[in-house]
């Protein structure tokens, strides 16, 4: 060794130069190869791969299987929460009695359905005919009442109109629509299982919501401003159309599987993972590929999901659902299942990275090393503070591999006991876990040298006896 490569190696920490001693040993028992065993010869590279093939090809079969399932899973809890949950269903649909789309919609749905059964129009012409014969009116006036039908009929429909919209926009209308949606669950039940009846009905192909509790809000409310006129609208069971589509009949039918298989298909992912990762040759390797299809897999569901959206706005008539409300119904009523996607594609992306992290390469090595040093200064500055801590190092570094497992162990079931996994859920455990295992670093770091001892040192790195 040169006396160059000697003064850099001096001027290395005491932890940066156990890291190259250990890199070292590595490199040399690798270009050695694998120890004897009994004093029989190390097997041959090529008969390795030969013992260890099957395990490898039953492993990533698992993994494989899990990344199909796990879009499965996310599905069919969305699907299961929107059904066996009164609470996320209502949660679900509540927005959409504040959305101006849905707002305008059901507006003209509820005005044009009020309008069939008063006929305006012709109670007009009747009344302006009745003046005219009356002789009250001279007759050059008469000849031109008949060209005020049309004028008085639009405004007595837009002023029914404005009273609807003031309706509709109102409290009142939420907290009906609320209502209505908390006692149309079962009938939504019914709708997914191919039963009839209730406020959600199905004929056919077609879903829909029945609106007579919302047409007889608005004959009361039209009556209390005067219009005794709309006395006239009888109790009527009309249909407001949210989804035609000839594939009806499959959604039940998945609907059917999913509700089976919703509860124990998420457990059966995790254990083919772990089963998966622990029968791999390459535990490390086994869990990025794990995590990343998983994350693949979501992304494709979301690509589905796209297009599936797609589809539905073609489905939708349009003359009795405007494209921008049934752009927002579909939006809103998917939106969990959307934010189940994030979260699992998150957790995929954070098990590949956590598992990339830990292991030999130089990306991976040299992030380690940062988090390090990075725990050296912070354990430095709480020395320089007063704040010695040798007595609790002495007990957690031995330890600190065990910590740092049972913190992983812990952000696990902290992602699997929430009924409803989020986007931010994930995202605070991850930086929870990340805190705690910086702390265990910075309670494992050795404890600094006095500074008395700091000070003797030359600012090459070297004492006065090593000059």
């Amino acid at each position: 060794m040169t006396d160059s490569q000697q003064d850099r190696e001096r001027t290395l920490s005491v932890d940066e130069r156990a890291e190259l001693e250990r890199l070292r040993a590595e490199v040399a028992q690798l270009r050695a190869g694998p120890p004897a065993v009994g004093g029989a010869p190390a097997a041959h590279p090529v008969a390795r791969r030969r013992r260890t093939w099957p395990r490898t090809v039953v492993a990533y079969v698992l993994i494989g299987l899990a990344a199909l399932l796990a879009p499965l899973a996310v599905v069919s809890v969305w699907a299961r929460s929107q059904v066996s949950d009164t609470d996320r269903y209502v949660e679900t649909v509540a927005p959409l009695a504040s959305d101006p789309a849905l707002q305008a919609a059901a507006t003209t749905q509820l005005t044009n359905i009020a309008f069939q059964y008063l006929d305006v129009q012709g109670l007009t012409q009747q009344a302006l005919d009745a003046l005219a014969s009356s002789g009250r009116v001279p007759p050059a006036l008469s000849a031109r009442l008949d060209a005020l039908v049309v004028p008085i009929s639009n405004g007595i429909y837009s002023f029914t109109e404005d009273q609807v919209g003031t309706l509709v926009r109102s409290d009142v209308f939420a907290d009906a629509w609320a209502t209505a949606n908390r006692s149309a669950h079962d009938s939504l039940v019914a709708a997914l299982t191919g039963e009839t009846g209730g406020p959600v009905e199905v004929t056919g192909n077609t879903v829909s919501v029945n609106l007579a509790t919302f047409i007889t809000a608005v004959k009361e409310r039209l009556i209390a401003r005067g219009f005794t006129l709309a006395e006239r609208i009888p109790a009527v069971n009309a249909q407001f159309t949210i989804f035609q589509s000839a594939d009806l009949p499959k959604v039940q039918q998945g609907y059917r599987v999913l509700n089976t298989l919703g509860f124990w298909l998420p457990f059966v992912v995790l254990a083919l993972i772990g089963i998966g990762a622990y029968v791999a040759p390459g535990h490390r390797r086994a869990l990025i590929v794990a995590g990343l299809a998983v994350t693949a897999g979501m992304l494709l569901v979301a690509v589905l999901l796209a297009l599936a959206r797609r589809r539905y706005l073609d489905a939708v008539p349009s003359d009795q659902l405007p494209r921008d409300a049934a752009t927002v119904l579909f939006d809103t009523v998917i939106r969990f299942l959307r934010e189940g996607l994030r979260s699992v594609a998150l957790v995929g992306l954070a098990l590949a990275l956590g598992a990339f992290l830990t292991g030999p390469s130089v990306t991976a090595t040299a992030v380690r090393g940062l988090a390090n040093r990075a725990a050296a200064g912070v354990r430095l500055g709480l020395s320089r503070l007063g704040l010695h801590l040798g007595g609790v190092t002495s007990r957690v570094a031995p330890r600190a591999g065990t910590l740092r497992a049972v913190a992983v162990a812990v952000a696990i079931i902290a992602l699997i006991v929430p009924a409803y996994l989020t986007p931010a859920i994930v995202l605070w455990v991850v930086a929870v876990l990340l805190a705690v295992l910086f702390i265990i670093a910075v309670l494992a770091a050795p404890e600094p040298p006095p500074r008395a001892a700091r000070a003797e040192r030359r600012p090459d790195g070297l004492a006065p006896a090593e000059a």
